[in-house]
């Protein structure tokens, strides 16, 4: 059983600390926040937990085995970097880190420590987006043009990061998961309303191999919630809406032929198809479940999880160039990957 610390009882750390103390194949020792307050509604909820305003405390039990962090991002990096040089495992909420120089070197002490390094990008682990993965990479949707995603919603204002570096790790985490590739550059533009020097609302465009083109619309302004995603094909096109309930992907059997030969543009004509509308079944177990079963199978197993640092770190270095493309007034900036590390964990 693995034994597991929780630090940061705020928002998303409750949520963490239920999905790993209802798994048969982990136990939350210790939780740890500033707050007395959330510490105590916390033993209310799990009267064995033990609680501490000063997670060191955690990182420095030997009992603990991995240390889950749920804190503002500006604090991801000093305390996993302390998890790790104790010999934790660590699952950190996403994004990875405030910067990539320290992404960089959480990845490579992670390598020298030999432990598992695991990001929160809980949407790779919802059946809505494996769905969409396994219709693209069975061919039923054919070569993807392009992707448009809407990640809108009034509030939550963060104080120390902006709306990209809030919303839009998300749908770069899944579109990267889905195509099974990184995007080679990326151009922005972002604007603070409400608070100086804080974006609020953003466009990114992204450019991924074999031609495909990827919209981002995040906001902090908009008066309805909206999770939605479309994705068009030579074949078909999708729309995923994380939003609805029941019918969270709908495929349409639509698209557009051109005649492969004329010899004058009198003769070029395009051939519009309608077809039919279909929605698949979709598995409704919480995907946080079964992000944290599998953090706790990789560490068993020695794997590298689906999200784990590689794939954090390429979220990363998007949102640190679409983050520079912003500032630079929208100018399209390359994304530097480096060499093929030894380790993926």
């Amino acid at each position: 059983m693995l034994r597991v610390g929780v630090i940061g009882c705020g928002y998303w750390g409750p949520n963490l600390i239920r999905n790993f103390a209802n798994l048969k194949t982990s136990k939350v020792m210790t939780c740890a926040d500033l707050s007395e307050e959330r510490l105590k509604h916390m033993k209310q909820l799990y009267p064995t937990l033990n609680t501490t305003t000063n997670f060191r405390e955690i990182i420095g039990d030997q009992e603990i085995d991995a240390v889950v962090i749920a804190t503002p991002v500006s604090s991801h990096y000093p305390i996993a970097r302390e998890a790790l040089e104790a010999g934790k495992h660590v699952f950190i909420e996403k994004p990875l880190a405030q910067s990539v120089d320290e992404g960089r070197k959480l990845l490579a002490l992670a390598r020298e420590k030999e432990r598992v390094i695991m990001v929160g990008h809980t949407f790779v682990f919802t059946a809505a987006v494996n769905k969409i993965k396994d219709l693209i990479w069975k061919g039923e949707i054919g070569e993807v043009y392009f992707i448009s995603t809407s990640r809108v919603n009034l509030g939550i204002f963060q104080d120390d990061i902006n709306v990209v570096w809030d919303l839009a790790p998300h749908d770069i985490s899944i579109m990267n998961y889905i195509l099974n590739a990184r995007p080679t550059s990326v151009s922005a533009i972002g604007q603070s309303y409400i608070r100086p020097g804080i974006e609020d609302v953003a466009f990114l465009l992204l450019r991924y191999p074999q031609s495909t083109i990827a919209n981002v619309h995040v906001s902090w302004l908009n008066p309805n919630k909206i999770r939605s995603t479309t994705v068009v094909g030579s074949k078909k096109m999708l729309v995923y809406d994380d939003v609805s309930s029941l019918e969270k992907i709908r495929i349409y059997d639509k698209g557009v032929t051109v005649t492969p030969h004329y010899d004058t543009f009198g003769e070029f004509q395009l051939s519009y198809r309608y077809g039919d509308i279909s929605i698949p079944r979709l598995d409704d177990a919480e995907p946080l479940k079964i992000e944290c079963q599998h953090f706790v199978d990789c560490i068993e197993n020695g794997v590298t999880p689906r999200s784990g640092g590689t794939h954090g770190f390429d979220v990363l270095l998007a949102l640190d160039a679409a983050d520079r493309s912003m500032h630079e007034h929208g100018k399209e900036v390359t994304i530097d990957y480096p060499a093929p590390m030894e380790s993926t964990r």
